[in-house]
């Protein structure tokens, strides 16, 4: 019997899990909303894009480190928040968040990770919390106030989920949300708007609050007039409204609003080094990976997690080196290229 294939890439991750969770679980965090044109969007959106490599620039050795409200990161890719991790590995964000601290990034919590709080704050790493406004206010507040207390570094409002994206592929295999994984007064806030970011800052004890969901330039222009302290450029992988634009796609005219303002970041069908060379290059402060890091986390735990980061990590620093690119900063829109026929 021969050995198993390494896992060399973040899409062996992906096989290596399909084989070890079951079906409705591996479906829950691999699909995407409706017919799931968005989700297949956010992978062809990269492919639209070549680089454009410099040479002879010294750049054997490049610096991939990041700062972002005051933290240093590894390279520019954090782990992007997502739901009831305990699914696929029992560990659950626990071991997400030490995976991230372990390869020197951040790792963004989701909010139904609320019942985990002390033993996250034991995690000697960077983290920042995911946030759904619930109509609770009251149990919003006491969230953040404690999120806070914990020692997390920046709150991201996830604020594409109004209403639940028509999920398909979990209406076929009739997954649902086990009920134990869902903590206490948990819920979604559908009325929100923007008058919220007031009262979330208000009450986020003085942290950055970066608003999640954003694909318009209109959008854009509101989160910096109402005072938010980043943006992330996300269709939430796929999974809410189908026939949405890739979040790489809606960058550049977000890019192009905020004006070096505050940072913006952008994920969706991440997969390797040079596609967070690309996003960098068309604006982005730092992308963030979801799938990747769930994939790592099934397949070995925190183990895993860190070395899906160490994959990305080494491909962002071999292309730095190939592209000519000594430092992060050096990552620009000369480097990138519509492809033939794009």
């Amino acid at each position: 019997m021969s050995a198993p294939a390494p896992l060399v890439t973040t899409d062996d991750y992906a096989r290596a899990a399909r084989e070890v969770l079951p079906l409705r679980v591996f479906d829950f965090v691999a699909g995407g909303a409706g017919d799931e044109w968005t989700l297949a969007e956010n992978r062809r959106a990269f492919e639209r894009w070549v680089l454009r490599p410099r040479v002879l620039r010294d750049a054997s050795q490049p610096e991939t480190s990041i700062d972002l409200f005051g933290v240093r990161a590894s390279f520019p890719a954090l782990v992007a928040p997502w739901a009831y991790q305990r699914m696929v590995h029992p560990h659950g964000d626990l071991g997400t968040a030490r995976g991230a601290a372990r390869a020197g990034t951040i790792a963004c919590i989701s909010s139904s990770a609320l019942e985990l709080l002390d033993d996250l704050a034991d995690v000697d790493g960077p983290r920042w919390w995911q946030l759904y406004v619930s109509p609770d206010r009251a149990f919003t507040a006491d969230m953040l106030s404690r999120v806070a207390a914990h020692g997390f570094g920046a709150i991201v409002w996830t604020v594409d989920l109004p209403a639940y994206g028509l999920r398909r592929r979990d209406d076929r295999n009739g997954f649902e949300i086990p009920e134990a994984l869902v903590p206490k007064g948990y819920g979604y806030d559908g009325s929100i708007t923007w008058e919220d970011l007031a009262w979330i800052r208000e009450h986020a004890q003085g942290l950055p609050v970066l608003l999640k969901g954003i694909l318009t330039r209109e959008d854009a222009r509101l989160a910096v007039e109402e005072g938010a302290d980043g943006i992330v450029v996300s269709n939430h992988g796929g999974r809410q409204l189908d026939a949405s634009s890739a979040g790489l796609e809606a960058l550049p005219e977000v890019i192009e609003v905020v004006a070096g303002s505050i940072p913006v970041l952008v994920d969706g069908g991440v997969r390797s080094g040079t596609d967070v060379i690309k996003a960098l290059a068309l604006g982005a402060s730092a992308v963030m990976v979801g799938r990747p890091a769930a994939w790592g986390l099934a397949v070995a735990g925190e183990d895993g997690v860190a070395d899906v980061l160490r994959i990305l990590h080494e491909e962002v620093a071999n292309a730095m080196a190939l592209c000519g690119c000594r430092t992060v900063a050096e990552i620009g829109p000369g480097l990138v290229a519509r492809a033939p026929g794009a």
